[in-house]
């Protein structure tokens, strides 16, 4: 009997160092995808009569400093595209900026500031044609969204 007794005891000392030992044991990821890029979509609203000259800014300054950003590896890409509004308060345009992860998203501004200033100029000169730009064109919102890579 104590030969029952003292295997029970050892047996129930065994199970318990297991579990304890499977709770302290790292957690797997189980999860059907993995993180990838953020995105940062911007939504603009062009007015009528205005459109070919926001593409031609678009072209002549937002492309290059998106390139230098490319070139600094600041961002991974960039895109425009063109929308159909359902509504008079939805974007015609949206801007895509890709970043590999959510740091690089957003916690670059003074890299990413630093890249404007020397393709584009001073802040000051920036926040002028930005109020010139504003009389034709207006930003409904910015958005930021994660890729999910489904395994």
């Amino acid at each position: 009997m104590n030969k029952t007794m003292i295997f029970a005891m050892c047996l129930a000392a065994c199970s318990l160092s297991f579990d304890a030992r499977a709770q302290d044991a790292p957690t797997q990821d189980v999860r059907q995808y993995t993180d990838g890029p953020v995105v940062e979509e911007d939504y603009i609203e062009v007015e009528y009569g205005h459109f070919e000259e926001y593409v031609d800014w678009l072209n002549s300054t937002w492309k290059p400093t998106m390139e230098a950003m490319k070139r600094a590896r600041l961002i991974i890409d960039y895109k425009v595209f063109r929308a159909t509004p359902k509504s008079p308060d939805q974007p015609n345009i949206i801007l895509w900026i890709v970043f590999k992860n959510g740091a690089a998203a957003l916690d670059n501004g003074v890299a990413l500031e630093d890249v404007a200033r020397r393709v584009i100029g001073s802040t000051e000169f920036q926040n002028k044609a930005r109020q010139f730009r504003n009389q034709y064109r207006r930003v409904l919102g910015t958005e930021l969204i994660r890729e999910l890579i489904l395994k």
